[in-house]
């Protein structure tokens, strides 16, 4: 009896240690994500470096976050500098009246006379909308000014979680496959379960991130050229935007090039509308349906409804993380399930992957 209260009471001392020490690092969970999402990625990368320079792990390690940091990290902050530019000319422009985004609702009103009528069915007031409108529209464009003035100025947070991400990348990749042995002989799972569950973990996160940066990175650089092709306002500032948005399967890009369109309709401006319909439709929207499906559903086995109602799930839940944590938690479901039915139906469990 005595040996299974101090059983008992370990295990909870256990618990207790391993909570507290979770909430100890409660706010770097983005800083450590990132880092093990990285180390996932560029672990192939590092393997063709070690086969190349022997067995030097630091130097290996080394060399693989300096090219992860000079492919990634530079081409992002460059990329986000001048989104800052152009946020803040917006916002600039918006504040002084140069921009009044009231107007462009009264000129839909008059290019689609059937759209008050519409509005006067559903209850609501157009002059009230236009009002929200343009309110929304400043409110909008400072937050986002204030935002990129804020990682702009590379704030102490900001500096501190980008240093700890590179920090910590560094040794995951070089202690990587020694920290797995350690945790698949630390969890009571079971070496094959724990073995397959961390298989699943890389898999899904390396075709997560690299699928969706690829689709966001297409759909941002197309969705970028045409509006600079049409000589529209801002073409990098909605490149970067587009790019956000399509992390949203099936209809992200579109909430901005869609809008944009009919408003180019409304101004008359035909030919330039058309052509934004037309690139948008089948040239955009036609990266999404051919890449997002070969690049995420087809790695992580996960049929495009679910990569879809995952990816948007997490993003509620978790913002930014979210389209790579929703789709990640789904394939563990079914790993975990898959795993259950079988040994619950005495199969093998390990026969197959899903």
């Amino acid at each position: 009896m005595r040996e299974k209260l101090e059983q008992r009471s370990f295990l909870f001392v256990l618990l207790l240690v391993s909570l507290l020490f979770v909430l100890l690092l409660k706010p770097f969970w983005g800083a450590i994500f990132w880092a093990c999402a990285i180390s996932v990625i560029f672990n192939p990368l590092q393997d063709r470096i070690l086969r190349l320079i022997g067995h030097k792990p630091n130097r290996a390690a080394l060399l693989t976050l300096v090219i992860c940091v000079v492919i990634v990290v530079l081409p992002i902050l460059l990329i986000a500098a001048s989104f800052i530019q152009e946020g803040l000319a917006l916002y600039q422009g918006i504040d002084k009246g140069e921009i009044n985004p009231s107007d462009w609702l009264e000129q839909m009103r008059h290019a689609f006379p059937m759209v008050p009528e519409l509005f006067d069915r559903v209850g609501i007031d157009l002059s009230s909308a236009r009002e929200t409108l343009a309110k929304g529209a400043v409110s909008t464009s400072k937050i986002m000014a204030e935002k990129a003035l804020g990682a702009g100025q590379m704030t102490f947070g900001f500096i501190m979680n980008t240093a700890l991400m590179l920090y910590l990348t560094f040794f995951l990749l070089r202690d990587g496959r020694q920290l797995i042995e350690l945790l698949v002989k630390a969890l009571p799972l079971g070496d094959a379960r724990e073995r397959k569950l961390f298989s699943k973990f890389s898999e899904v996160t390396r075709a997560t991130v690299k699928g969706n940066i690829v689709v966001a990175m297409v759909q941002g650089a197309l969705g970028g050229f045409i509006f600079w092709s049409l000589s529209l306002p801002g073409p990098l500032l909605w490149g970067v935007v587009m790019a956000f948005l399509s992390l949203i399967p099936a209809v992200g890009a579109a909430l901005v090039w869609l809008p944009v369109a009919l408003y180019l309709y409304a101004t008359g401006e035909w030919v330039s509308a058309s052509i934004l319909m037309a690139f948008g439709a089948l040239v955009i929207g036609l990266a999404d349906n051919v890449l997002r499906p070969l690049l995420v559903g087809r790695d992580t086995k996960l049929p495009d409804y679910l990569v879809l109602f995952s990816t948007l799930g997490g993003i509620s839940l978790m913002g930014i993380n979210g389209f790579v944590i929703g789709p990640l938690v789904a394939a563990l479901f079914l790993v975990v399930w898959d795993i259950f039915m079988r040994e619950f139906n005495d199969e093998d469990p390990y026969e197959e992957q899903l």
